[in-house]
């Protein structure tokens, strides 16, 4: 990576709750609020994304419509004793400006942080339909300058030191592409070289990569993480192997901060996302309680906030059945599993 873009951050106040909130969150819930404070100041913790009605007396204190929500629900969000970062996930369907970036983080408290999925005319090597069928080769795959002036950037520029995880998830490769992994590797060594240092502008940003294809899970590509200061993103989705077959890839670039995406229960198959939806919505309760991929990753982040690293854990809808509800569970088994080891 090189050089920073920005100096060091200030320490602004954390911001207060204005009194006449569009959006009003939960009332306070002691204790979710001793439960938070017991977490290690490391840990983020928190869901993809924050416009779903159905989180009305879990995280909203009434049920909202979405657009309300999209535009107004960050900062009720952010009250939740627990949730200490967000996924930004429309970013991956268009790029933000600077400026839109920079009134997300103005929403949050000071030690908030943003986790954000880079756009995928950078991470998908086909340009798709709508619908997702792809149509061709995507000539801007794995731009170094698309990368730089229309994700990394404008998001530094935007969120500074609220600046988490940014996230390059790559898109399932074509079988062709599969057959070519050493020159996609190159590829992704070279735009990961030429991205702009988080630090000093971000002390806990981090730059990830999150795949689809578990073809990539090899020393190849830790090498390439290696070299470029990037990690491995956990990514736990029906498409990849389960957790305790992906972390030998985070024991091999020990010790770097933990990024985990937990987005589909793997229950539901590779291409289960429709079914989840209609499974779990309005997301207002668990459904399919996945202990093992809990008790796995609530290990690895004590270990990481042990080490003094941070750790940035987002959860789905989809991997349970509510976010906000798996969001306080993995949280209490944090605090047990440190507890029965302190």
């Amino acid at each position: 990576m090189q050089t920073p873009l920005f100096d060091p951050p200030e320490d602004p106040p954390r911001p207060a709750l204005a009194p006449r909130l569009k959006v009003r969150p939960c009332p306070p819930d002691p204790a979710l609020q001793a439960l938070a404070a017991a977490l290690p100041r490391h840990v983020y913790i928190g869901t993809s994304s924050w416009t779903y009605p159905g989180w009305a007396g879990l995280v909203w204190d009434q049920a909202y419509a979405e657009p309300l929500l999209s535009k107004h629900g960050l900062a009720a969000y952010s009250q939740h004793p627990l949730m200490r970062t967000v996924s930004v996930d429309r970013t991956f369907y268009r790029p933000l400006s600077a400026s839109q970036y920079a009134a997300y983080a103005a929403q949050v408290p000071d030690d908030f942080r943003f986790v954000v999925k880079a756009p995928s005319i950078i991470t998908d090597a086909m340009v798709r339909a709508e619908a997702g069928r792809a149509l061709q080769p995507n000539p801007q795959f794995l731009s170094p300058e698309l990368a730089v002036r229309e994700f990394v950037q404008p998001a530094l520029e935007g969120l500074r030191h609220k600046t988490g995880a940014l996230v390059f998830q790559l898109s399932p490769l074509t079988p062709l592409l599969l057959g070519q992994l050493p020159e996609v590797l190159e590829r992704l060594r070279t735009m990961l070289s030429a991205l702009p240092s988080l630090q000093p502008a971000a002390p806990e940003g981090v730059i990830a990569v999150e795949v689809r294809d578990p073809e990539f899970m090899g020393p190849e590509l830790v090498e390439v993480l290696r070299a470029t200061g990037a990690v491995y993103c956990l990514g736990l989705h029906a498409k990849m192997p389960p957790i305790q077959d992906q972390l030998p890839m985070l024991r091999k670039l020990w010790p770097a901060p933990m990024v985990c995406r937990w987005n589909l229960n793997s229950i539901h198959g590779a291409f289960g996302y429709e079914d989840a939806r209609e499974l779990y919505s309005p997301y207002d309760k668990t459904v399919d309680e996945d202990l093992g991929s809990r008790q796995a990753l609530a290990r690895v982040a004590l270990a990481t906030a042990q080490a003094g690293l941070p750790a940035y854990i987002t959860i789905s809808n989809k991997a349970e059945g509510s976010a906000p509800l798996s969001v306080a569970a993995l949280a209490r088994e944090m605090v047990e599993q440190s507890g029965s080891t302190s």
